[in-house]
């Protein structure tokens, strides 16, 4: 577990080592102290001992028996924390360098005349050689007390493959078949996809997280069907398998009687076991299980042997990736789901309760009992390991609430846990390693928190844990992070966007008890939870996590090494609590204080030299001090919703400022023409060319001007655009060939929007929101081609615009609102194929709504607000039978009346209704 913490220095290192600074340093250095000149060099020695130390950590410590070795990666962990400060020290102070006049060559010239300059330099030397001491330290110390062969033997493919095995217990859950619940509608369906009369080699998948009982189904349908096949196997796969002994275990099996496998077996190259595996197959009808493969390889290597001989054989395999069960035949794919309430309920029952007359639950102990199924999430083994352990505690409530609140402790520490603890840690440790970090990181969300997908981008990219790759952006491969990460079944998806993307994930409660529990160990992060404190905050943590905080944390907290503050307690109390950071955690880089009652932000904030991420969002801060512009290293500053309406003209000193959200809700009942507000931009505001979110900025005749330098730019709103700003504006956003949403929003209801000047088109854009005047022809122009959602607000249109908009094929989301002055809308068949979501709100004179034939054929949600004249119910809504939800607000009694009547409509969707008070 410690690779993540050396991970981080190594890439740190590779930061420092890279930068176009060490080499005209060096040369400088050298004429003066050859500890300067040998810096470089030193570095570099490290980031290759750290990188062989970071394979010798990848052994998770709770399962080595060996303590000195538990003893020698703890002491790893604490050099790489080390060497991470050292850096961040050491780059701040060599950008500081080049941003003197002068360059870094003038500027090392101008010093080399007054050696006390160097005094910086000359300590980070002098540290960088200690901490070269102590790595040579540490290498003698594994050689006295750490025999080789411990590392060996711990990291072998033959024992890691049997070690996973028994963690994953393939004993059906440690149940009998009268025991098991919840499985029969997914085990009827497995049985038919096994005894169907397609005769091609069928490979079915069940896949989903650790824990939810993939073997214990498949095999107990293996059990009942492999008497239909003239000869089967079963073989589990670990992600460190070796060919050769999968094959010799598929073949024992195959040939059943170990008297007829050949003798010359254990001898047998790869070539001649597949020849010999194709041999016993040839003829033969098969079923073979592949049980909790990783990743695809590992069924490719075996792919060549498994004939496909016409004879309706069948091949199972089960997995946590995502990835893994796409191998299936189409339609020939399950994933498992966690089990229903009253499953959960009576498999702990028949676990706990087992001794009980008809295995029920005594009144005393269902509160505490249900509070703990409901922790298990629908979790079989969590549910079974949990009522194995009660069944042999204390049957009083007062125990049973212990067991409860040290859920976390008991899954770290109890060993009738461990199945559960194993299985979810397989999860854990057999990610790659740039994931490992990532995952850990969500575990300093609450409980049940929704994981925002933008979010975590953010954050992520701010620690550094996502970082360009190739021609993708940072923020391309943190979204590849989540989206690998659902894969591995690690996270859960709680909601998809109109695109397809993730929109918001969570994760399993126990998974996240899991990850606390290794997040503390690693000294990754710690939880802050008032009483809980003195046994959740450790003073070595690099992150803290804020969840309830009744008291002043700034007087009971003292982190010298913190890199990550996040606070969700938006009530605590903060008398000495922003001016600690500068003092005692001098190093942080991300501070997110979103909807704390702050009104202030200190002027040592400038003094956070390594500060990456600010998030004020939701906060009633109203001034930025100055000494923001020092912050050189700041990607994302959130001030959403915030009190600031002017941003200090230091803010164009952050070159490499990412995303920065500026913009006010002035309107929260959405009714207003101006619904939000941005912030005036200073002068220069426009040479901050790392800039990839800009929302949102008030227009002024300059701006618009001179926005054309922001060419990464991907997501951009501007308001109180008028008129004579659009020929400027257009040519700007034409160099924007990266922009994918776009939000222009008129200086006021009676300004004509005129995108002629967009030219060529913006090739990337997806999303669009015009409000204001619009002339009829703006929505046949060829921006329009390739988007996906488009809100029109307050254009003043005449005629039915669904015509123009028709032509749109790739919309998933389309909004009207005060958009159209007409008394028709008509959807006419096969228009809008891919629409998901439709909100008409305020249109004042629509009277009529006509659906024909297959329009909007893949339309879920329909949003109809204030339509005062819409007395009619629209035409054939009914054929709309993707419709999911229906929200009707502040519409026409009697109409709301008839589409909440209509029993046809009933059966495909939900219908939300609701009257505001003035209604």
């Amino acid at each position: 577990m410690a690779e993540v913490a050396i991970l981080l220095a190594i890439q740190k290192l590779g930061l420092a080592l890279g930068t176009e600074l060490l080499n005209q340093a060096s040369s400088l250095f050298s004429q003066q102290l050859a500890s300067l000149a040998e810096l470089p060099n030193s570095m570099e020695r490290i980031r290759r001992e750290l990188h062989v130390m970071q394979g010798l950590c990848r052994i998770d410590r709770r399962e080595s028996k060996n303590q000195a070795l538990e003893a020698w990666i703890a002491e790893a962990q604490k050099a790489a924390h080390t060497i991470e400060d050292i850096v961040d020290e050491y780059i701040f102070r060599m950008d500081q360098d080049r941003q003197r006049q002068g360059g870094v060559v003038g500027y090392m010239k101008q010093v080399l005349k007054q050696p006390k300059s160097f005094g910086s330099f000359c300590l980070i030397a002098f540290q960088i050689k200690q901490v070269e001491n102590d790595l040579d330290h540490l290498s003698c110390l594994k050689d006295r007390w750490i025999q080789t062969t411990g590392f060996g033997d711990c990291t072998s493919s033959d024992n890691v493959s049997e070690w996973t095995q028994h963690l994953t217990g393939n004993s059906p859950l440690f149940m009998g078949e009268e025991q098991l619940v919840g499985i029969d509608e997914d085990r009827h369906m497995l049985t038919n996809w096994l005894r169907t009369e397609k005769l091609d080699l069928c490979i079915i998948t069940v896949w989903g997280m650790g824990g939810l009982g993939k073997t214990t189904l498949v095999t107990n349908v293996y059990k009942r069907e492999s008497r239909n096949f003239e000869c089967h196997a079963r073989i589990s796969i670990s992600q460190t398998f070796k060919i050769e002994d999968l094959l010799r275990k598929m073949i024992t099996e195959l040939y059943g009687d170990k008297k007829k496998v050949p003798t010359d077996i254990d001898t047998m190259d790869v070539i001649k076991l597949k020849e010999t595996l194709r041999e016993s197959l040839e003829q033969k009808k098969y079923l073979i299980v592949l049980d909790d493969v990783w990743e695809p390889r590992a069924f490719y290597e075996l792919q060549d042997s498994l004939v496909d001989n016409q004879k309706g054989s069948r091949i199972f395999i089960t997995t946590r990736n995502a990835e893994v069960a796409s191998l299936a035949n189409k339609n020939y794919k399950l994933k498992l789901e966690p089990l229903s309430d009253p499953d959960a309920w009576k498999l702990f029952c028949k676990r706990a309760f087992r001794n009980y007359e008809n295995q029920e639950c005594p009144p005393e102990l269902e509160k505490s009992a249900r509070d703990i199924v409901d922790k298990c999430e629908g979790l079989p083994l969590a549910i079974v390991s949990l009522g194995s352990l009660l069944s042999l505690r204390e049957n009083s409530e007062t125990e049973w609430k212990r067991v409860y609140d040290q859920l976390n402790w008991e899954l770290a520490n109890d060993q009738s846990l461990g199945p559960v603890r194993n299985i979810l840690n397989l999860s854990f440790n057999y990610l790659p390693k740039y994931l490992k970090n990532c995952f850990l990181s969500c575990s300093m969300f609450p409980e049940d928190h929704l994981l925002q997908r933008k979010r975590l981008i953010r954050l992520w990219i701010a620690e550094g844990f996502a970082v360009e790759r190739g021609s993708s952006t940072a923020e391309e491969v943190a979204e590849g992070y989540i989206v690998e990460l659902i894969r591995r079944s690690m996270l859960q998806v709680e909601e998809w966007n109109h695109f397809g993307r993730v929109k918001y994930c969570r994760m399993h409660d126990l998974v996240r008890e899991l990850a606390v529990s290794l997040s503390e160990r690693e000294k990754f992060h710690s939880i802050y939870q008032d009483n809980r404190m003195e046994r959740m905050v450790d003073a070595n943590a690099r992150r803290l996590s804020v969840l309830k905080c009744s008291n002043d944390i700034g007087v009971n907290i003292d982190l010298p090494r913190l890199r990550t503050f996040v606070a969700f307690d938006t009530t605590m109390p903060l008398s000495s609590f922003l001016p600690m950071f500068p003092s005692k955690s001098r190093y942080i880089a991300i501070l997110e204080l979103q909807g704390l009652t702050i009104e202030k932000i200190p002027d040592a904030i400038g003094d956070l030299f390594n500060l990456r991420y600010l998030g004020l969002r939701d906060t009633e801060v109203k001034l930025l001090p100055k000494s923001i512009g020092k912050l050189s290293n700041l990607l994302i500053l959130d001030l959403y919703q915030s009190a600031i309406q002017k941003l200090p003209r230091e803010i164009t000193n952050l070159k490499k400022l990412r995303h920065m959200f500026v913009e006010r809700v002035t309107d929260p009942n959405g009714k207003a023409f101006r619904l939000c507000s941005g912030v005036c931009a200073p002068k220069g505001l426009w040479n901050l060319k790392e800039l990839q979110t800009l929302q949102a900025v008030e227009a002024s005749s300059e701006l618009v001007g001179r926005l054309e330098n922001l060419t990464n730019l991907r997501s951009f709103r501007i308001w109180n655009v008028k008129e004579t700003y659009s020929k400027q504006l257009c040519a700007s956003l034409s160099q924007m060939r990266s922009l994918s949403y776009l939000s222009i929003n008129a200086s006021d209801e009676n300004a004509f929007l005129n995108l002629e000047g967009l030219n060529p088109p913006l090739p990337n854009l997806k999303k669009l929101t015009l409000t204001g005047r619009l002339a009829a022809e703006t929505l046949t122009f060829p921006l329009f081609r390739d988007l996906r959602e488009l809100r029109l607000a307050w254009c003043q249109l005449t005629a039915d615009p669904l015509q123009s908009l028709a032509q749109l094929s790739n919309l998933t989301c389309l909004s009207l609102r005060r958009a159209y002055n007409g008394e028709q809308l008509c959807f006419c068949d096969q228009w809008f194929p891919n629409l998901k979501r439709l909100d008409l709100d305020d249109l004042p004179q629509l009277k009529q709504v006509k659906i024909e034939g297959t329009a909007m054929s893949k339309l879920e949600t329909l949003y109809m607000e204030d339509l005062k004249n819409l007395t009619e119910v629209p035409e054939r809504i009914e054929s709309l039978t993707s419709l999911r939800t229906l929200f009707l607000h502040d519409m026409d009694r009697q109409l709301t009346s008839c589409l909440a009547e209509n029993g046809q409509l009933r059966k495909i969707c939900t219908i939300y209704i609701h009257f505001s008070n003035s209604t």
